[in-house]
């Protein structure tokens, strides 16, 4: 028998994790949050990510795939008509874990895995966007300045000094007149 080729595999074998993870994510759907291992919350992301995007697509082949996992009818028509308009301006990130403390039996980390209902405020991308603007113009240049001919530097890479102070030259009398003091 070949060893699998990444680490244990939840409940034993390939099949039964394959079913756990279907089983997680149809109670997911269903509920809208789930508290869960933390191991099974990380498997099942991915999973259930896959799942929203697809029911993103809403055709009918989508539908198909997403009764291979989901075998309630049910829950894929609440995933397909209500979940999914929600994710429609979302690019991935559906789903949220919060670690919630150790189970009180046999002291297993727990987790609460939750699907992410807030929706995505066209202001938080725009002010994300000028911060790494600003993170990326405030980055020092000066090697590839120095580096770059006179004559290839374009105007907008010579630094630009704004509102510097003036400093005049001290008269010459006066220089000389300290020397002889």
């Amino acid at each position: 028998m070949p060893t699998p080729t990444k680490g244990p595999r939840l409940g034993g074998g390939p099949a039964h994790e394959r079913l756990i993870l279907a089983n997680l994510s149809t109670q997911l759907f269903e509920h809208g949050r789930i508290t869960t291992t933390e191991t099974k919350a990380k498997r099942l992301r991915p999973v259930a990510e896959r799942l929203i995007t697809f029911a993103k697509r809403g055709d009918l082949a989508a539908r198909r795939r997403v009764m291979t996992v989901v075998r309630d009818k049910s829950v894929v028509h609440t995933l397909f008509t209500e979940i999914a308009p929600q994710m429609a301006e979302r690019n991935g990130g559906y789903t949220r874990i919060t670690k919630v403390g150790n189970r009180k039996g046999d002291n297993a980390p727990m987790a609460v895995i939750e699907l992410v209902t807030e929706p995505v405020s066209p202001k938080q991308a725009v002010v994300r966007e000028a911060e790494k603007a600003a993170k990326k113009a405030s980055k020092p240049k000066a090697a590839k300045v120095e580096d770059a001919p006179v004559e290839d530097a374009t105007i907008e890479d010579a630094p630009v000094v704004e509102d510097a102070p003036v400093v005049e030259d001290a008269p010459v009398e006066d220089a000389k007149d300290s020397k002889e003091k």
